[in-house]
């Protein structure tokens, strides 16, 4: 087997050393860059160029503010870098082998002693993660108007930031450094060697034996990918079931999936020592107050993120923050200091990427105009892309019940769907829930391979006030899986026809007879 490449990454360096990684960092952190000259006075300095940092720098710079945009790795943070776009490259190849796979199911002979080309499912990964990186590259946000430094950033006032020797002075600054993985502090985990959303990405030959620590979104995704690539998988979880925030009854499916795949799941347990030996990496678990061993090759790391507030001076500025937290802001994302707002993993509870895009939109009319836009406002869906995918917006049941809210739950489950049987794909349902008596809808949980695309339709229902029962007026087309949600919104409508009105229609036709 392919040794195993998996270095940590370094400023302006991205390994394995190829052609599509060279166009990477050609792209991101150019080696040759040369930083500008400050102007005497920036509308906006933006320190990260993460999603929430490149986007607010285009905004304010198209509005014709004058920006400074600080990084000290590789723009596009961990969204291009380490994050969305590698790992969903890697879903679609691992979905790619699982159908192939899984095609006598559907009347195609199979292929005995297929195997997943691993190291070409990588190098495809940094072709288009490449690629991509041109949306988010030097050249383009100097070619916006902004900007573009090249180091570490410190505060070194209330209203200065040093990079590379240089004073950018600013009127406001937006934070948006991001977040990194956490790292449990497990005894002998760093000794032993460990992988991150950091790291993994670096792989060029497939792990025999995968150890994922931590089944949340990140963990379940690649745990997953990573076995229908060919890796023996094994899940330790402290908690007792599978994403823990989500919906029971989609942790439930999501767990069947994983039993089906071949992944071995130890929830309610958890690590208690790593070491090294010849035949690899041992980690001992308790469970119960029973311990057993497990031996890895590899071993992930998937139990959540901490933001990233250290080395900035964040104390010169008047920036209060926290390890855990991250920077403290206000509802319109303003910190301590009236001049300097946050945006994105730094500040916000919900680290995705498009919360980050959503949050910027808000900074730029807050500090530049003086607006009022609140983040408590948006309506956020995410999506957790295992195999079927996990989708929710809004509240879900406990947190209505929680905030006093009586709901009434509709289900539509998929294998009641003529398109999800066509397709083979009858484990999952929609949910939805509205306020009791009424079809105000509260939160809505979809669980189908694609259900990433099909929540936005009750995302922009909630965004727009529109009830339940009116998207059973809504056409949808015929098959798709997305008509689950007209079923379910035709189940509210059922609900409407008390006994007495239906006595009431069946005197009147009775009598137009």
């Amino acid at each position: 087997m392919e040794a195993i490449r998996k270095p940590v990454p370094v400023l302006g360096r991205v390994l394995p050393d190829d052609v599509y990684n060279a166009e990477l960092v050609a792209n991101v952190h150019p080696p040759d860059w040369a930083n500008p000259e400050p102007a005497p006075r920036y509308n906006l300095v933006v320190v990260g160029a993460g999603t929430a940092g490149l986007v607010t720098a285009a905004g304010a710079a198209g509005l014709g503010a004058r920006v400074a945009l600080v990084e000290r790795h590789l723009l596009g943070g961990d969204c291009l870098n380490v994050g969305c776009v590698p790992s969903k490259c890697l879903i679609r190849s691992s979905r790619a082998a699982h159908d192939i796979r899984d095609a006598a199911r559907y009347g195609i002979g199979s292929r005995d002693g297929f195997a997943a080309d691993f190291s070409a499912v990588m190098e495809r990964m940094r072709r288009l993660r490449a690629r991509i990186s041109h949306h988010d590259s030097v050249k383009r946000f100097s070619g916006l108007g902004v900007d573009v430094f090249l180091g570490d950033a410190r505060f070194s006032g209330p209203d200065a930031v040093e990079v590379d020797g240089r004073t950018l002075r600013f009127a406001k600054a937006v934070i948006a450094t991001g977040a990194r993985a956490f790292v449990p502090p497990v005894d002998g985990l760093e000794e032993a060697g460990f992988l991150t959303n950091e790291t993994v990405f670096s792989l060029t030959g497939l792990p025999r034996r995968l150890l994922v620590l931590g089944a949340g979104p990140l963990g379940c995704e690649l745990a997953q990918a990573f076995r229908r690539f060919g890796s023996e998988v094994t899940i330790v979880e402290r908690g007792p079931r599978f994403l823990s925030r989500e919906d029971p009854d989609a942790a439930e499916i999501l767990h069947r999936a994983f039993r089906a795949d071949g992944i071995e799941v130890a929830l309610s347990t958890r690590i208690v020592h790593v070491r090294r030996s010849e035949k690899g990496k041992v980690v001992r678990m308790s469970r119960d107050g029973v311990e057993s061993e497990w031996t890895a090759d590899e071993i992930l790391i998937g139990a959540g993120r901490v933001p990233n507030v250290g080395g900035m001076g964040l104390e010169e500025a008047g920036v209060a923050y926290d390890e855990r937290n991250g920077v403290h802001v206000n509802d319109f994302l303003r910190t301590d200091n009236p001049r300097i707002y946050a945006a994105g993993d730094v500040c916000l509870e919900r680290k995705f990427t498009h919360t980050a895009d959503a949050a910027a939109r808000i900074v730029i009319r807050n500090a530049l105009f003086g607006g009022r836009a609140r983040a408590s406002t948006l309506i956020v869906p995410w999506c957790t892309y295992t195999d079927p995918e996990i989708a929710h917006v809004g509240m879900y049941e406990r947190e209505a019940q929680e905030a006093g809210l009586p709901v009434d739950t509709f289900v539509r489950e998929l294998k009641e769907v003529d398109r999800a049987v066509a397709d083979g794909e009858e484990e999952g349902f929609v949910k939805v829930h509205v306020r009791k008596g009424t079809d105000k809808i509260l939160g809505a949980t979809i669980v189908a391979r694609h259900a990433g695309e099909m929540i936005t339709e009750i995302s922009v229902a909630i965004a727009g006030r529109v009830g339940l029962g009116a998207i059973a007026n809504v056409i949808h087309s015929y098959p798709t899986q997305a008509e689950a949600i007209r079923q379910a919104a035709d189940a509210y409508n059922r609900t409407r026809l008390t006994p007495f009105a239906k006595k009431l229609l069946g005197g009147w036709l009775a009598w137009t007879r």
